[in-house]
């Protein structure tokens, strides 16, 4: 049976590290603007989509994260048109 100590005050308390916290992708409010005329609609997405499936390949095909994947690929190709057309980037 084990006995339980009392701490020692002269010794720091143990540090047990935190379970790691999962961060979610969030898209910035300018994000849902239109993204400019230069580029069409079909174009866009044929950008994203791309974006998305290199993303999904990086990280070896694992189910569940299409979203996230399709989301982040979204908000680079709007920063990279954002950038290429003039705009400051945020």
């Amino acid at each position: 049976m084990a006995s339980r100590r009392t701490p020692d005050p002269s010794r720091p308390p143990e540090i047990v590290p935190a379970a790691p916290v999962r961060r979610v992708l969030r898209a910035p409010k300018s994000a849902t603007a239109a993204p400019p005329a230069s580029v069409s609609p079909e174009s866009r997405r044929e950008m994203i989509a791309e974006r998305a499936y290199l993303r999904a390949e990086r990280r070896g095909f694992t189910p569940g994260r299409e979203t996230e994947d399709w989301l982040a690929a979204e908000i680079e190709v709007d920063a990279l048109l954002k950038v290429s057309s003039g705009g400051a980037p945020q």
